[in-house]
């Protein structure tokens, strides 16, 4: 069976892990899916989850300074979503990602049991996409 095309992809770029997450966009309501190591053709695994889950476009996170403004992190994930365009060809839309990665972790060690860095990130992607989600009501299947 195919999957229907109406899912958002989000993406949480850091130096080692991706971490990703998923909504459709009928139900508007983003989960974690995994991560993808940062360091071993990130664009195939990518390609490979967005086959798999239908998606029609892919929420990237973007890190600024404190003040908004670009950093040398914002260049890498920038330089990543463009690299990204060999392998995936869906629109990508950006998201502030701002202490999403703290939240994340926070919820994590809320919850009283134990999880790994990836978790962090991953759930990290779902607050993003989240966020996207919020701030994007028009954005529909």
């Amino acid at each position: 069976m195919q999957p229907t095309r109406s899912t958002l992809l989000a993406l949480d770029v850091g130096a080692k892990r991706i971490g990703v997450a998923a909504s459709d966009l009928a139900s508007r309501l983003p989960h974690p899916l995994t991560t993808i190591d940062a360091e071993s053709n990130p664009g195939e695994a990518v390609q490979e989850l967005a086959v798999r889950h239908g998606a029609i476009g892919m929420v990237i996170g973007l890190p600024r300074g404190l003040d908004g403004q670009e950093t040398a992190q914002t260049r890498t994930v920038r330089d990543f979503a463009e690299q990204l365009k060999q392998h995936v060809s869906l629109p990508q839309y950006w998201q502030d990602e701002a202490v999403t990665s703290r939240q994340a972790e926070e919820e994590l060690q809320r919850r009283g049991k134990p999880y790994k860095k990836g978790d962090i990130d991953a759930l990290s992607a779902t607050y993003i996409l989240e966020d996207f989600l919020r701030d994007h009501p028009e954005v529909s299947a």
